[in-house]
């Protein structure tokens, strides 16, 4: 059977660049009869997990990769390649589980470490982290295609060998190409030359950003989302040409198969070598440190026991004795609730979780009395995570921690905006920087402001798409395939007006996408081992270092969340009352 796999491939997430989405990606390599896929997104790696899962469940091995940036010379350095560029551009698929977690520490520290425009590594970074990886040289714009071009063979070959001796024992290949590019005409004879030559192997790519031809214009609206230009500015980014879409093994064949047979029967090579097994499901949750030969289930049960009765103590003073019954109720319904955090295996989540809000509470800052379902938690309660007893107001533990449905806990911690940052910097101290990180999140198109974007970039009137725009129902769960039939005159619009389709298809497209990456308001990974053994870094545009993987991916990998929300409410709150001290003399004790 004639096979061919895809080697150099960008999702959606290469943002506002690629387009490809993994399950219809999945199904159509499915289709061609291809036995993998690589997925290597620009800077990147933020998609692996999604993508990882999706070829797995429907048969076909997921190669795991990104297209890196490369510096011209030290990724301390701060100037641009002799191309114009910031970086040249290299391709890396792991080839194993050590190749993998590699992967993840060199995607990091492109961002945490040579981060200039775009997240960047160097030669240096590249040899240390070598092992289990092949490289290919890229596209037009990698290293040994700029030699070749505009330095000359010399220069080329220097290039190449120094890759070679990086990536040794013939996990180096050179990259051919035909998209259809005059550049490529000229460019591929010549690396078919230098392969020969030097007894380099090849590889041929499409690097593909669509899945079909025809969303070709689909991913220029993209382009011109990105660049802020409009579909007829001449100066606008193009790719040049419509055929950087998943190709068949003919259509590769045709262009390759005369001069470089072996380009295409690599790449099946390449994908043999390729396996990684991607843990997923164990908890990867820090140990928190516990006195000499105490177990966590035993100090949990020691430090909620007397929590509890300093509580009850509390409610002594204030609201008088408890009966005998009342008290009973406070102890069976403790030992229940602790039975049920030892059986679940999530006695170390609650030590973390009271450890971090207790450093706040003791240093004066302002934490919420506890929202959601962990109000339902008498263990909660007994370790001042929250300042709820759920006892008289009947709150269910079942709706926080159900035996029957088990799950990660979830504790929402409420702290003062102008102060959550001391209580993120103590748990770095505590469990160690690298092994803390904030979570990335995606702001996604709404339909309103897809067509207004879109709108846009095909240089409609502004008041036109407007009124469109608001023509669409303000539900939340409103989508442009149902607003035209919520709303007969967009339908009516859409069918009597060719503009108007073609700004629906194409912000139907986008509706729902990703179109920047930010920092989540609240979550906070703390791990057992530094972040980057189980998920890359990503450098904010602000400089914050977030994860690279959303919230599911963290989840899928292990990683545990902790909830760190900001509330200017409760910094409202704590100033009034300090005004309210200071100047009134007047004290008033919120958890009374």
């Amino acid at each position: 059977m004639k096979r061919f796999v895809h080697l150099h491939l960008h999702s959606q997430y290469s943002l506002l660049d690629g387009t490809i989405q993994f399950g219809p990606l999945v199904r159509r390599v499915k289709e061609l009869g291809m036995p993998a896929v690589a997925v290597t997104d620009h800077g990147g790696m933020m998609g692996t997990i999604e993508f990882y899962e999706e070829a797995r469940k429907n048969g076909i091995n997921p190669i795991i990769g990104t297209e890196i940036y490369v510096a011209p010379g030290s990724r301390e350095e701060r100037k641009v390649a002799p191309s114009g560029e910031y970086a040249y551009h290299l391709i890396l698929l792991a080839e194993n589980d050590t190749g993998y977690r590699n992967l993840l520490r060199l995607s990091s520290l492109a961002h945490t470490e040579g981060f200039y425009y775009k997240p960047r590594v160097d030669k240096e970074l590249l040899r240390r982290y070598s092992e289990g990886l092949i490289a290919t040289s890229a596209c037009l714009q990698g290293e040994i295609p700029f030699a070749l071009g505009t330095e000359g063979e010399a220069r080329a070959l220097e290039v190449l060998d120094e890759y070679r001796s990086i990536y040794d024992d013939g996990r180096f290949f050179l990259e051919i190409q035909d998209n259809g590019l005059p550049e490529q005409e000229k460019m591929n004879p010549r690396l078919i030359a230098l392969a020969k030559r030097t007894k380099t192997p090849l590889v041929a790519t499409n690097d593909c950003h669509y899945l079909n031809r025809e969303d070709a214009r689909f991913q220029e609206i993209l382009l011109c989302l990105q660049t802020g230009k409009t579909i007829g500015d001449p100066t606008r980014m193009r790719f040049g040409s419509d055929q950087f879409y998943v190709k068949t093994y003919e259509e590769f064949e045709r262009a390759f198969g005369h001069v470089a047979m072996d380009a295409l029967k690599n790449t099946l090579r390449i994908a043999e070598r390729c396996n990684v097994e991607i843990e997923l499901g164990r908890n990867k949750i820090p140990e928190f440190a516990l006195p000499p030969g105490v177990s966590s289930e035993e100090y949990l049960k020691e430090l909620a026991t007397r929590g509890l009765e300093r509580r009850l103590e509390e409610h002594r003073r204030k609201e008088g004795e408890l009966s005998k019954d009342a008290e009973g109720e406070y102890r069976h319904r403790l030992a229940y609730e602790l039975s049920v955090i030892e059986e679940t295996g999530f006695p170390g989540y609650f030590l973390i979780v009271a450890d971090f809000i207790g450093y706040a509470k003791d240093r004066g800052i302002p934490v919420g009395p506890g929202r959601g379902s962990a109000a339902g938690s008498l263990v909660a309660y007994a370790l001042r995570i929250t300042d709820v007893d759920p006892i008289p107001y009947k709150l269910l533990f079942e709706r926080f921690l159900n035996p029957e449905r088990v799950s990660l806990p979830d504790i929402d911690c409420d702290f003062c905006k102008d102060r959550r940052d001391e209580v993120i910097a103590y748990v770095q101290e505590k469990y160690g920087r690298e092994n803390v990180a904030q979570l990335i999140t995606f702001g996604t198109w709404k339909p309103r402001a897809a067509v207004r974007d879109v709108g846009r970039v095909l240089e409609m009137p502004y008041a036109e798409v407007d009124r469109i725009a608001k023509l669409i129902p303000a539900d939340l769960k409103m989508t442009l395939d149902n607003a035209p039939k919520a709303e007969p005159q967009l339908q009516e619009m859409i069918d009597s007006n060719p503009k108007v389709a073609e700004l629906f298809r194409y912000s139907r497209e986008i509706e729902g996408r990703s179109r920047h990456a930010g920092t989540h308001a609240s979550a906070v990974v703390i791990a057992n081992r530094p972040i980057t053994e189980y998920c890359p870094l990503y450098r904010q545009a602000t400089g914050e270092i977030t994860t690279q993987y959303a919230m599911h991916p963290v989840e899928r990998v292990g990683l545990v969340k902790f909830d760190f929300l900001g509330l200017r409410t409760l910094t409202a709150i704590h100033d009034t009352l300090r005004h309210l001290s200071s100047l009134r003399g007047i004290e008033i004790d919120l958890a009374a």
